[in-house]
């Protein structure tokens, strides 16, 4: 920079400018317009100790405001009414008018001149700037560079970013050639584009066929046997843990019934048949004495609400009355019997190797009625868990057993190849599980079973499907193979997502 304040202790400044100050001398004026002739040709790099003179002022530490003589990027000069002391170092700001808003730049300057101004009204004082943030240098180089090409500068302009030589240097219509050795662009982008593109049009063919050329059922679902379990009679159902999705061997208690009013009738009959047994035992005992009056109960039942009396009768009487005693205890164990029957009954076991799909509840000492719904077992064996799906009247024509078919379980990347099991208008004897009751009310449509060739996780019974019978296997197959490809990658990016998103929530509200 000391090359732009060279021979400063000079009066006269032989630095170029664009405006001549009123108190310079004439033929500093003339030389000034001829230098500013030559400066409208010079390069940008060439004019970086240019002096501007716009309206600014200095803002010195101690409060003290000076009206600016002129500017460059190395130096400043401003009128005061003293002269100040060769070397002097100071920290001032130089406030700078940028449209409505003043810009403040501050420096740190060392004095370089002090020049008298003519009529004896003052003195110019030259500063050289040594000290400037870059950030500031760069501001007061935007606003030169704003004077010089003949703009006013303005905080909209130097926020744009856009350098004010640039608009003539374009319209010079200068352009730099390219360098010989520049490498030919990668075609490494293009290439994944255009691949980007196959496989958008791949995708968008798949979807349309699988949604217009293939057969689409109604409702789908993954089904399986169904087993209900009931109530043999009326009673108290008893404790269990067993909860939707336990399995159960065969053979297994599942729970019981307490039935109440079963258990007093097994008592009442096991009184009967003792006191049988005890009347039989005492007239044989009397017989067996010799008497000649035996001493006989009127009534074989004594719980049938008549009052137990004795009388005294002959041994041909007596013995008769054995023979009622026996028959009334052979009924009564009859009767023990058949109660002893109903009481194991209300034992309920496992029927088969299955799969809890509901089961009632047992606390609060739950009461059940004959034949009410206990448990909901499947089977969930080789070929058990199948697909039932329902389709409509119209496209049934088309479906045929051992059909070709494809099956789509949710969150899967991959279809699953099934063949048509048989088709019908209705669904199979054995009830099946997992296909709500108020979807078969459905008119115009019939059920068709799938076989699926992998075998389907029992836990997936009741679990809704996508389906898609095809006429063409091939196309159908490389559809839908595509078709579910493109879903995984979507549910894959979904997640990704909803994981990011689901972390940016918890950091803010941790």
């Amino acid at each position: 920079m000391s090359d732009h304040f060279h021979d400063m202790r000079d009066s006269q400044r032989h630095e170029p400018t664009l405006q001549g100050g009123p108190d310079e001398p004439r033929q500093m004026n003339a030389e000034r317009t001829a230098h500013a002739d030559r400066l409208a040709h010079e390069r940008r790099d060439e004019r970086r100790h240019v002096r501007i003179s716009p309206p600014f002022k200095v803002r010195l530490a101690d409060g003290q405001t000076l009206e600016g003589a002129d500017v460059s990027l190395s130096g400043f000069a401003v009128r005061c009414h003293r002269t100040v002391t060769p070397s002097e170092s100071i920290s001032a700001s130089l406030l700078m008018m940028a449209g409505a808003t003043e810009l403040i730049i501050p420096v740190r300057a060392e004095n370089r001149h002090s020049t008298p101004l003519s009529g004896g009204q003052g003195y110019t004082v030259g500063f050289e700037i040594i000290d400037i943030e870059p950030p500031h240098r760069e501001l007061l180089r935007q606003v030169i560079r704003s004077h010089l090409s003949g703009r006013t500068a303005n905080v909209e302009a130097l926020m744009a970013g856009e350098d004010p030589q640039t608009p003539r240097k374009r319209q010079a219509g200068v352009t730099t050639p390219l360098p010989a050795s520049r490498p030919p662009r990668p075609m490494g982008r293009y290439v994944a584009l255009f691949i980007a593109i196959g496989i958008l049009v791949v995708v968008a063919g798949a979807t349309a066929y699988r949604n217009f050329m293939m057969i689409e059922p109604s409702f789908a679902a993954v089904t399986a046997p169904r087993i209900d379990i009931r109530a043999p009679g009326p009673g108290k159902l008893g404790a269990h843990e067993l909860q939707a999705g336990d399995r159960v061997e065969r053979d297994q208690l599942l729970t019981n019934v307490e039935n109440s009013d079963l258990e007093s009738d097994l008592i009442l009959a096991d009184a009967a048949q003792r006191y049988n047994d005890r009347l039989i035992q005492n007239l044989q005992e009397h017989l067996d004495s010799g008497s000649e009056e035996v001493s006989l109960a009127n009534s074989a039942q004594p719980a049938s609400g008549d009052t137990l009396s004795f009388e005294s009768v002959s041994p041909e009487i007596a013995r008769a009355r054995i023979e009622q005693f026996e028959t009334a205890r052979d009924y009564e164990s009859s009767r023990i019997t058949a109660l002893e029957a109903r009481k194991s009954s209300n034992q309920i076991y496992s029927p088969c190797n299955c799969l809890v799909a509901w089961a009632l509840s047992s606390a609060d000492d739950t009461y059940i009625n004959e034949s009410e719904r206990i448990m909901t077992l499947i089977r969930t064996g080789e070929d058990d868990v199948m697909v039932e799906a329902l389709v409509h009247m119209d496209d049934i024509g088309r479906i045929e057993p051992n059909q070709e078919a494809y099956i789509g379980l949710p969150n899967a990347s991959e279809p699953i190849r099934a063949r048509v099991r048989n088709v019908a208008l209705d669904i199979e004897r054995q009830p099946r599980a997992g296909f709500p009751n108020w979807v078969r009310q459905q008119q115009n449509v019939a059920s068709v079973l799938l076989v699926p060739e992998r075998d389907l996780p029992a836990q997936s019974v009741g679990q809704p499907v996508d389906v898609r019978f095809t006429d063409a296997p091939l196309l159908g197959a490389t559809a839908e193979w595509v078709w579910q490809g493109a879903r995984a990658v979507i549910q894959f990016g979904d997640r990704i997502y909803r994981a990011a998103m689901q972390e940016e929530e918890d950091r803010d509200t941790g």
